[in-house]
């Protein structure tokens, strides 16, 4: 079984970039020894070395679901900044969500289109009333619906009808998977602070002697 998950620092300072790539190493760590693989499929950096603005990984074992569950929502990283010694601040958040899935391209095939002739209306003269010329083409998987009569040859506008069909589908798809990657974004801006379901901290400091 696999599961996906986003991890992003939203629009956090640079210490939330950094607290993700902490919490990424340590949910790493933890998925390894429950015998999980945990794949890096899509990283931002962020602006600092070493620290990321998102992470979409793939987590993958019998276990994978209750594993990705146990991450999933607010996660809080508790140290001091690293680069703001003047801050008090010690909660750093980062937010971990399924990301939408992914749109799958429309296939294209002329079989899969209802061409029919009909007349229309209008001007257009005698020529376009007496013969059924035009073309009604019907895309069954998608539902799209062109009319072209703008040829006195059925041939010819069946022909330009399938092409409009096949850029309308395409079109179409373009625009599903420009929405779905938005979506998966707007996780950013869905951070929720104040109320982690899971807060790490570094391992303390060894003590020598």
């Amino acid at each position: 079984m696999s599961v996906l998950l986003l991890l992003s620092a939203g629009r956090g300072p640079s210490e939330c970039a950094w607290a993700l790539a902490q919490l990424l190493h340590r949910l790493t760590g933890a998925g390894t020894r429950q015998g999980l693989t945990i794949e890096q499929l899509q990283v931002t950096a962020g602006d600092r070395p070493g620290t990321y603005r998102s992470a979409l990984i793939r987590i993958t074992g019998a276990d994978a679901e209750a594993f990705a569950a146990s991450w999933t929502g607010t996660l809080c990283w508790q140290a001091p900044s690293p680069y703001r010694a003047s801050t008090g601040r010690k909660n750093w958040y980062v937010t971990a969500q399924p990301p939408s899935p992914d749109a799958a391209p429309t296939p294209f095939a002329e079989a899969d289109v209802d061409i029919v002739g009909c007349r229309t209306g209008g001007p257009g003269g005698q020529h376009r009333n007496k013969a059924s010329t035009a073309v009604r083409a019907t895309h069954r998987p998608s539902g799209l619906v062109v009319v072209v009569d703008e040829e006195r040859q059925f041939s010819l506008n069946r022909r330009i009808a399938l092409q409009l069909l096949r850029q309308r589908v395409e079109q179409g798809d373009a625009a599903a998977r420009s929405a779905v990657t938005t979506a998966r974004w707007r996780v950013h801006d869905a951070l929720v602070r104040g109320d982690p379901v899971r807060i790490e901290r570094p391992p303390p400091p060894r003590q020598r002697g």
